[in-house]
């Protein structure tokens, strides 16, 4: 199963940070005030968030709603019996960032904004699903519409949860879902091809696709997800190929088998080079429902864990789908925005505003590190630390940013 991975969504929503000072004239629409945190009424502005979404997929009763119920502290239908989820769930998850407390101190900042990813928990898959089993088709296209897909596998054992098979295998599991994530692309594959092989003697750009789908043809024939092949999925993408998208493991086991290093392993080798997750969802949940961080460090001590298994699947997520955060601060708020790596400063402007991206004439920039080891925004500019960048400046994870801009 080499190079699958996972499925996320990304947003937000709140007041602008003091993060973006307009250099325009009086009297233009933001007044040539710094807005967001640091003003006394920009209010809400409409923001352009990278938009991505996780797809979580399973075998009915692998856990999937119960991993869900604890990503988002929502109720939805987790129930003993196949086909408890008729529609996809949507949730809006905050991804862990401990430097958002030291900027909150150091600004004094009212609050806290987490990068956020979206979850979608979609009603478990069975064999036969690619043929209309089970709820079939309906379930396909909403993974076709994720980003990423990451996979809940059940490893633990427990009589009076059923197994739609009779039996727990992780392999045969895993195997179950990819193959008919694989015969669903190739249905697609085989019913875009007369139409490609039409256009591609009037269309250049046609022929090129239509090569890249008949080498995704072969792949998916031979069983091999398109993902772990060099096929040109950019060439491919308007047919929303599963196969293609990135994807994670969530192992789903017991407290003894977390512990059982020889056993996780073996789940590891059988994923390779997807990455695995190990956390009991049950667990994770109660956790939640806690809602006592103390309490809860000391449960996971207990069991020999250093960070929740949900931490580590919004952060192993969020690297799965190539993303990265930049950070804003200031007396109302401190916040980190989610930007795709690589993204230039005027594109990280315009995950806040698309005015300021389209105005982006500079971005006042220190790191993270500097800032924090200096102390203070006028210590790290007394010190060199604070520097002005253009429009060609690639972001770097943790960059603590103010946009000038003029519109």
């Amino acid at each position: 199963m080499p190079g699958l991975g996972l499925i996320v969504v990304l947003g937000g929503g709140s007041p602008v940070p003091r993060a973006v000072r307009s250099t325009g004239a009086a009297g233009s629409q933001y007044g040539g005030r710094v807005l967001g945190l640091g003003s006394g009424g920009s209010g809400r502005v409409p923001l352009t968030p990278v938009a991505l979404t996780i797809g979580i997929v399973g075998l009915p009763n692998a856990g999937k709603s119960t991993l869900f119920n604890a990503l988002t502290k929502n109720n939805v239908l987790a129930a003993n019996y196949p086909f408890a989820t008729i529609e996809p769930n949507v949730g809006v998850v905050g991804v862990p960032d401990a430097r958002l407390g030291k900027l909150a101190e150091i600004f004094g900042s009212a609050k806290q904004l987490p990068a956020t990813v979206q979850f979608v928990d979609i009603a478990g898959i069975v064999r036969g699903a690619s043929e209309g089993e089970g709820l079939g088709n309906k379930f396909l296209s909403h993974i076709r519409e994720s980003d990423a897909i990451c996979q809940v596998t059940r490893v633990f054992r427990d009589d009076d949860v059923t197994h739609v098979d009779g039996k727990v295998s992780p392999a045969d599991d895993i195997s179950t879902i990819q193959t008919e994530l694989i015969l669903a692309d190739l249905q697609t594959v085989e019913k875009a091809i007369p139409r490609l092989e039409k256009e591609a003697r009037l269309k250049k750009e046609s022929a090129v696709v239509l090569e890249a789908v008949r080498e995704a043809q072969k792949h998916l024939e031979a069983g091999t997800p398109i993902i772990a092949t060099s096929v040109d999925r950019d060439a491919i993408r308007e047919l929303m190929l599963m196969t293609a998208k990135p994807y994670l493991f969530v192992f789903n086991c017991d407290a003894d088998e977390l512990a059982d290093e020889a056993l996780k392993q073996q789940m590891r080798d059988l994923v390779a080079p997807a990455e695995a997750i190990f956390l009991d969802a049950k667990f994770e949940a109660e956790l939640v429902e806690l809602g006592d961080e103390d309490e809860a460090r000391e449960m996971l001590a207990e069991m020999g864990v250093d960070e929740p298994g949900l931490d580590v699947l919004a952060r192993v997520g969020f690297e799965t789908l190539g993303l990265q955060t930049y950070l804003t601060a200031g007396p109302k708020e401190s916040r980190a925005w989610t930007i795709r790596k690589g993204a230039t400063a005027p594109e990280a402007a315009g995950v806040i505003h698309t005015d300021f991206q389209r105005g982006f004439i500079k971005a006042e920039i220190v790191s993270y590190d500097d800032l924090v080891e200096a102390g203070s925004m006028a210590a790290a500019k007394a010190a060199g630390k604070v520097r002005m960048e253009g429009k060609d400046y690639i972001m770097s994870d943790g960059d603590v940013v103010e946009f000038r801009f003029n519109v």
